[in-house]
């Protein structure tokens, strides 16, 4: 059983939950990535998807201006570097979500993701 720890990427895009909506999709587009981890110090305060911009969006045309705290989730799961990659992978595929912040003792470690696991399962595919 391969540990999270060995594939999150611990290249990590955080902002404050002070930071503008669109602020964040812009560094989203540039850092490519599909969500950004909202911080307060190191402890992990919540994460802002490209879901959750599409939600805003579709709720209020000035969304964008709006803070992220405003359409941020609050407290996502987490998961520990050594949870198994088959936990992390049933526990995002249960609560329908696609980036999985890596947490240890409240520090923000990583990010585990959807594209991780895709990645990591055709690597294995080329090996076998």
């Amino acid at each position: 059983m391969t540990p999270v720890g060995k594939a999150m990427s611990s290249q990590l895009v955080t902002m404050s939950s002070a930071s503008s909506l669109a602020e964040a999709a812009s560094v989203m587009s540039q850092k490519r990535v599909g969500s950004v981890l909202i911080v307060g110090g190191e402890r992990l305060t919540g994460i802002l998807t490209e879901r959750d911009i599409v939600r805003a969006i579709s709720h209020d045309i000035g969304a964008p201006r709006d803070a992220i705290a405003h359409w941020m989730s609050v407290s996502p799961k987490t998961v520990s570097p050594g949870t198994s990659l088959e936990e992390a992978r049933d526990l995002m595929d249960k609560n329908h979500i696609r980036h999985l912040p890596v947490t240890e003792g409240g520090r923000l470690l990583g990010m585990l993701s959807m594209r991780d696991l895709i990645k990591l399962g055709a690597a294995n595919a080329r090996e076998g």
